[in-house]
C-alpha cells in the first residue's frame, strides 16, 4: 500500500516532535488530518502567528513543525528572522509547494516559482523533497533543526502524494473545539452605550501596579518601550522580553500556555493586539486554563512616537475578544479594578483590557542579550 503520508508521519514521530500547528493546503489535506490524529495539533488562522505560537512551544521544551503552503511564506518572513532565528528557537516548515507542479491556479504561481529564492536571500535553509525517496533527507535534517537550533524549511512537491492510498475521516468529525460560542457586550464596567472609563495610569504605573501579580509567573511583554520598563519594574529569570517581531507577544504566550502548567502572563498593547487579531481566536478554541492577558490600551504606538491607534477611535480591545471567544474578560482603569483583576482566580483564558494614558518612562535599555534571555526564560520553564 502507498501511503507516503504514514511514511511521513513516522519520521516525524522518530524525530520526537511534539507540537504542531497548520494552515490548510489542498495537496496536503490528508497528512494534515492524519497529523491531527497523531499529534499534539493546533489550528492557526494566519502563518505569523502560528510562528509566535511554536516560538513559545520551543522555549518550553517543546520540537514544534509548522505545516503550511508557500503562499504563507510571504505572511511570516518577518517573525521567522526576528523572532525564531533571532533567538536561535527550533522550527520544521513543512510547506506545501505551489506553483511549480501541474499548478491550475495562477496566483499560485508568483510565490510558489519565488519561494525558494526568498529563503534563501532570508538565511533559511531548506531541502526539497520531490518524492516519497526523498523522506530520507527530511529523517537527516530534522536531527539538525532539534540539535542545533535551526528553523529548516521542507518544501513538498505535490508529485509526494500522487497514486496515496490514505484514508481517514473526515476532519470535521474529529476537530472537538471548546465552546467558541459569541457572547453578549461586557457590561461589567460599563453599559452598552456609556464611553468607556477614563484611564488615570501610564503604561508605567499600570506595570507597577500588577507587578506584584507577576511575580514567579512567566511573563512575555510586549517589545521595545514595554520591556524596558518591565526590566526597571521587575526583573525576573522567567521574563521573556521581547526585542522585535511586533505582534508577535501574545501567540508567544498561548505557546508557552499550551506547553507547561506554569502561570503564564502576557503584557500586550493595542497596537500590537490590532496587528494579529486572529491570535484571540485561537486562545478561545485551545482554551489554556493559565494564560492571562494584560492588554495595556494607551490608545498609541509608544515605542515609535506615541502615534494614535485605532483604539482611540473606534475598537474596543474587549469587545473584539468576546467577538473571538474569548469570555472571561474585564476593563479596567482604576488601581482598584487591576489589582481585581489580577487576583482573579476563575481561570483562563482571561483577557484584562487595561485602559492607560499614552506616554512613556525613561526606563534605560535592557542590559541582557537575546540569546542570555532565552536561556534565563527555558531554565525557568525547565524548572
Amino acid at each position: 500500500m502507498f501511503n507516503p503520508e504514514a511514511e511521513l508521519i513516522t519520521i516525524l514521530k522518530e524525530a520526537g516532535i511534539d507540537f504542531t500547528a497548520s494552515l490548510p493546503c489542498e495537496k496536503i489535506k490528508t497528512l494534515l488530518d492524519m497529523i491531527g490524529e497523531k499529534f499534539p495539533h493546533l489550528p492557526l488562522t494566519r502563518e505569523e502567528e502560528g510562528v509566535g505560537i511554536c516560538a513559545g512551544a520551543a522555549l518550553s521544551g517543546r520540537r514544534p513543525a509548522m505545516f503550511v503552503q508557500s503562499s504563507g511564506i510571504g505572511n511570516m518572513l518577518n517573525a521567522l528572522l526576528s523572532l525564531t532565528q533571532f533567538y536561535e528557537l527550533p522550527l520544521a516548515l513543512f510547506i506545501s509547494q505551489r506553483g511549480v507542479y501541474k499548478e491550475r491556479i495562477a496566483a499560485q504561481l508568483p510565490m510558489g516559482q519565488r519561494m525558494p529564492g526568498m529563503l534563501k536571500g532570508s538565511g533559511i535553509s531548506y531541502s526539497v523533497i520531490g518524492s516519497a525517496s526523498d523522506f530520507s533527507m527530511v529523517r537527516k535534517k530534522l536531527v539538525e533543526v532539534y540539535k542545533k537550533n535551526l528553523v529548516h524549511a521542507f518544501l513538498l512537491s505535490p508529485a509526494i502524494w500522487e497514486g496515496s492510498e490514505a484514508r481517514v475521516q473526515a476532519a470535521s468529525s474529529r476537530l472537538q473545539a471548546p465552546s467558541c460560542k459569541p457572547q453578549a457586550a461586557s457590561k461589567k464596567l460599563h453599559g452598552a452605550n456609556a464611553k468607556p472609563p477614563h484611564p488615570k495610569y501610564t503604561r508605567y504605573e499600570t506595570l507597577k501596579i500588577i507587578a506584584p501579580w507577576l511575580k514567579g509567573k512567566v511573563v512575555v511583554c510586549n517589545l521595545g518601550i514595554p520591556s524596558k520598563e518591565l526590566y526597571a519594574i521587575l526583573h525576573q529569570p522567567s521574563n521573556f522580553y521581547m526585542l522585535g517581531s511586533m505582534g508577535m507577544v501574545t501567540p508567544i504566550g498561548l505557546g508557552i500556555s499550551l506547553a507547561t502548567d506554569k502561570e503564564v502572563v502576557v503584557i500586550d498593547g493595542d497596537g500590537s493586539i490590532l496587528m494579529n487579531p486572529g491570535t484571540l481566536a485561537t486562545v478561545a478554541f485551545s482554551k489554556p486554563r493559565n494564560l492571562t492577558i494584560v492588554a495595556i490600551d494607551n490608545s498609541s504606538y509608544g515605542s515609535t512616537g506615541n502615534q494614535l491607534t485605532l483604539t482611540g477611535e473606534c475598537v474596543d480591545l474587549e469587545l473584539v475578544a468576546q467577538g473571538f471567544g474569548v469570555h472571561n474578560t474585564v476593563k479596567t482603569a482604576t488601581k482598584k479594578e487591576l489589582i481585581a483583576a489580577m487576583k482573579n482566580k476563575t481561570g483562563g483564558p482571561q483577557l484584562i483590557h487595561a485602559l492607560a494614558v499614552s506616554g512613556n518612562s525613561d526606563a534605560p535599555n535592557i542590559p541582557l542579550g537575546h540569546i542570555e534571555i532565552k536561556e534565563q526564560v527555558r531554565n525557568f520553564l525547565a524548572g
